[in-house]
């Protein structure tokens, strides 16, 4: 197979999948432009932009359906925002930014492979102080990683049982969005956009606005989630250790 047709038809995968969870899938993509070794950094305003546009449409879809709490993201918006944008002043380069994501994809395979706490069926009221004190860490290091942060977000949500899984997509779906925008306002320099990246774009978008209806209306998607798990464990075992 084309290698530009696999690399286009992954990150259509990613986008699905993510927005099937409510996030945007910026890790995701920047896993599949590491595995094909192709700069990431030669496109981050680029996935910021994808990751706006495929999030909008899982907040669009799980609020649609019935969701989405308002309670449940406003304390971590209010510092989140602004942390994100400082943090994308400061971006990570080298090898120090391949260790940060390589430990940042950590996060979503141990999601996915399903050893996120079990959701509680007795909810707790979010705690204001914890977090505003949360939004600033996770903003902030979205910004210099140049994610939205959902892939943080969402456990911490189940964690502390302040939401149930797809409270929490719907959540992390808005956090992503202004997020992501917020740091795309910090970002300086040039948006790359080729015949090659454009196509990258359409197909991870399509994944996305796809993925988004499916996963907050129609099906679960454990199987295929394993698949996606063998992604970014790889990615980020070469980001760690094949730098």
């Amino acid at each position: 197979m084309d290698i530009n047709l696999l690399l286009t038809f992954s990150l259509f995968v990613v986008g699905f999948l993510y927005a099937s969870v409510g996030h945007g899938g910026a890790s995701g993509y920047l896993a599949v432009l590491s595995i094909f070794a192709i700069p990431a950094g030669d496109y981050k305003p680029l996935i910021l932009i994808l990751n706006i546009l495929v999030a909008s449409m899982g907040f669009i879809q799980f609020t649609k359906a019935g969701y989405f709490k308002w309670k449940l993201c406003w304390p971590f918006l209010l510092t989140s925002i602004p942390a994100a944008f400082f943090g994308s002043k400061m971006p990570i380069k080298g090898d120090l930014y391949n260790l940060l994501l390589g430990l940042a994809l950590i996060a979503p395979v141990i999601r996915l492979l399903g050893f996120t706490p079990i959701e509680k069926l007795k909810r707790k009221e979010v705690k204001v102080p914890l977090a505003l004190i949360m939004g600033v860490v996770i903003g902030f290091l979205s910004g210099m990683l140049n994610i939205g942060g959902g892939i943080f977000l969402s456990p911490i949500l189940i964690l502390l049982a302040w939401a149930d899984a797809k409270e929490a997509a719907a959540a992390s779906a808005i956090f992503i969005v202004l997020n992501s925008a917020s740091g795309l306002l910090g970002f300086k320099g040039d948006i790359n956009l080729d015949i090659s990246s454009s196509a990258w774009f359409i197909a991870a978008l399509c994944g996305g606005i796809a993925g988004a209806y499916w996963g907050s209306q129609r099906f679960k998607v454990v199987t295929v989630r394993y698949l996606l798990t063998a992604v970014l464990t790889i990615a980020s075992v070469k980001l760690i250790f094949f730098m």
